[in-house]
């Protein structure tokens, strides 16, 4: 599927000319931001909460009052927010990004969603004769804070071309995968594989407490082997630590999973590893720890072994 988007000129995005839009200032959109304001962008932002986009404010960013107002003042506008229900709203709704972009114009999804929701905003925009790029990432509040993400991308290749100053800005890998959508659906690879890794390094370390290793031992051990991941590199001391603050908090893992098993279903394939994942992370939200890091998954099989991990 190719843009159509006409003969409207692309310019290759440049500090101090590009002007950048960005909506979503939470755990790894503040700092993503914040990568682009530190390159020489000047950038406008909006986010449902004021108070979550003061430290970009302080550091140039200038506020607007509604998506739509992000867009009249940009010529590129990121966004990522929560939910698919969220991304329909920020770009399509009545005060969204594509009501107040002009034709040239980027908007780029930065949100784990739908793939077939990527599809509509791109053909949406195509009729306003804007470009419509979905680029969901990867690496947790650690790669957003480092500018080390993993980056996504589904869409035309000349708009993505057009942005690659600020793919470089905020991620380390940087991968077209192909036409509108197939981000999305690489970032459905990513979940299920972060979905099975997580059970691993939480049984894992479950194991090694109930031996009666000790678990700091364990982790240098086993990081550097074939059981290396980066899931156990960074989240299993956070683990041994008891800290569950969120790098990537359980609610929105829930709707990753819940994207991929509806899609792997609708490929007809059946996923069991998936399905077991969404299942604990059920869990884990039922027992009320949905706000916190995905490493949470702790407690709840932890729980499941009658141990107290919090208090062992």
């Amino acid at each position: 599927m190719r843009n159509e988007v006409g003969d409207v000129p692309l310019k290759r995005c440049a500090p101090g000319q590009t002007k950048i839009g960005w909506i979503g200032t939470g755990v790894m959109g503040r700092s993503m931001c914040q990568h682009l304001i530190a390159a020489g962008y000047p950038v406008t932002v909006f986010n449902r909460t004021r108070q979550k986009a003061e430290s970009l404010l302080v550091a140039g960013a200038t506020w607007a009052d509604s998506p739509h107002d992000v867009a009249i003042a940009s010529d590129v506008v990121f966004a990522i927010v929560g939910l698919p229900s969220d991304v329909r709203d920020v770009f399509l709704g009545s005060s969204g990004i594509l009501a107040g972009t002009r034709p040239g114009n980027i908007v780029v999804d930065m949100t784990t969603s739908q793939p077939a929701l990527a599809l509509e905003i791109f053909s949406t925009a195509a009729k306003r004769q804007v470009h419509s790029i979905d680029a969901p990432v990867s690496g947790g509040d650690i790669g957003a804070k480092n500018g080390t993400l993993s980056i996504m991308i589904g869409g035309a290749a000349e708009p993505v071309s057009a942005l690659q100053p600020c793919w470089e800005a905020m991620g380390k890998t940087i991968v077209h995968q192909g036409g509108p959508g197939c981000g999305q659906h690489t970032k459905v690879v990513n979940q299920v594989l972060v979905a099975a890794g997580m059970i691993g390094v939480c049984e894992s370390l479950l194991y090694a407490y109930r031996s009666g290793l000790d678990l700091t031992k364990v982790l240098l051990s086993v990081s550097s082997g074939a059981a290396g991941s980066w899931a156990l590199a960074n989240l299993g001391p956070r683990i041994v630590d008891n800290n569950f603050a969120p790098g990537f908090v359980v609610e929105h893992f829930i709707k990753d999973l819940g994207i991929a098993v509806a899609e792997s279903k609708r490929l007809e394939l059946t996923l069991p590893g998936l399905e077991l994942a969404q299942r604990l992370y059920a869990d884990v939200q039922r027992q009320g720890w949905g706000l916190d890091g995905t490493q949470a998954l702790q407690k709840t099989l932890s729980s499941m072994a009658g141990v107290d991990w919090e208090q062992r």
